[in-house]
């Protein structure tokens, strides 16, 4: 056992040693958990810009113009009265949207000839689009219906039977989980659990190839006979500074105050068996790939895309079947579709079994196979000596 804690020790003060692994294991979570924290602290997306051009300049008009103004996702960046320029004006201004309101609209609209109101959305940035298409939406569409009741109130249609008379039926739309839209708790978890797996892959690349180009493999062959010792040293000192780094981003979400305080022990469970099969991938890719530089390349290959194939951002199932089979095999997939149900969706931890199952069938894998390479290194390394 005192055997067993030297090597700890020894592995530790490998770690130490190497300032850029150091400063990235420690300084990467903090780095990004700070940034992405004050990137995304406003939480949702107000006062885009947009371009209002009033050929009309009439009652009606002015009414879109004023719901336009006092919807929050929405800032009128500036009032026009015709079309000249207006594709200059637009990117001058970073107008998201531009409304062009026809001449003639209250008159058209009061003869019932039915006027267009048309919307330029500026796609470049598919996400403000959205937000202020949908604004926009909105306030023409409650326009609309003010309109249609006060038609309907003039032709002398009682109070009571206004609403029914326009509207035959209801809808209603919950919005669960995340109810505000916010995207501080949607993304920045995300980022911060991929951010755990590539210092993680990073420093566990090192771990064995460091040893075979250090010509220090033997001396560790001597001390540490057992392949199951050998791995284990090599692990847990990365599994007890994750834990630290984990207490680190808990502490961020108070600092950030994000309302992430249900499922806290499930999901810390989860990110140890997280941590634990990327741990195995590391140490699978720095047996096999007795280099430094080439093992941190390939590790770094399958790191930097995983955010993206983990189904975080766009659905897994709108992928290709191939692109689904690669994602499939990446731990962090895995882990936040169960950060997601436990956190996000405040779910069951009965209800992470599959994404549980499929990270310890990938950290099996990697282990035996890791066990294998070691083995024969090992046998490699004792032939020779």
């Amino acid at each position: 056992m005192q055997n067993f804690f030297s090597l700890l020790k020894r592995e530790f003060q490998l770690f130490w040693k190497n300032k850029v692994l150091r400063i990235l294991f420690i300084g990467a979570p903090i780095l990004y958990g700070v940034l992405l924290g004050y990137v995304y602290g406003k939480g949702k997306v107000t006062d885009l810009p947009i371009i209002v051009v009033d050929q009309d300049r009439s009652e009606l008009s002015s009414k879109a113009v004023q719901m336009f103004e006092d919807n929050e996702v929405l800032s009128i960046a500036s009032i026009l009265y015709d079309q000249n320029n207006l594709s200059k004006i637009t990117i001058e201004k970073e107008a998201t949207c531009v409304v062009i309101i026809p001449k003639d609209f209250e008159k058209m609209t009061l003869t019932k000839k039915y006027p267009e109101i048309t919307t330029i959305v500026n796609t470049s940035n598919v996400l403000t689009a959205n937000y202020a298409s949908t604004a926009i939406q909105v306030c023409l569409g409650t326009l609309k219906a003010g309109v249609q009741i006060e038609t309907l109130r003039k032709q002398g249609v009682p109070e009571n039977l206004l609403m029914s008379q326009y509207e035959p039926f209801k809808t209603t739309f919950i919005k669960k989980y995340n109810r505000s839209t916010n995207y501080m708790y949607f993304l920045w978890p995300g980022v911060l659990a991929t951010v755990l797996q590539q210092v993680l892959l990073l420093g566990l690349a090192l771990s064995f190839a460091s040893e075979f180009e250090n010509g220090t493999f033997k001396d560790l062959v001597k001390r540490c006979p057992s392949i199951f010792k050998m791995l284990a040293v090599k692990i847990i000192p990365y599994l007890i500074m994750s834990f630290g780094v984990w207490l680190i981003y808990w502490l961020f979400t108070l600092w950030f105050r994000l309302p992430f305080y249900e499922n806290l022990l499930p999901l810390t469970f989860i990110a140890g068996i997280f941590v634990l099969s990327v741990s195995f991938i590391g140490i699978l890719v720095s047996v096999v790939v007795p280099n430094q530089l080439k093992a941190t390349e390939i590790l770094m290959v399958i790191a930097t895309p995983s955010f993206i194939l983990s189904g975080f951002t766009w659905p897994l199932s709108q992928m290709p079947q191939a692109v689904q089979a690669i994602a499939n095999v990446i731990p962090l997939t895995h882990f936040l579709k169960a950060f997601r149900i436990l956190i996000i969706e405040d779910g069951a931890f009965s209800q992470t079994t599959t994404p549980i199952w499929n990270m310890i069938i990938i950290g099996s894998v990697c282990s035996v196979g890791a066990y294998i390479a070691l083995y024969f290194k090992k046998k490699s390394i004792l032939k020779e000596a």
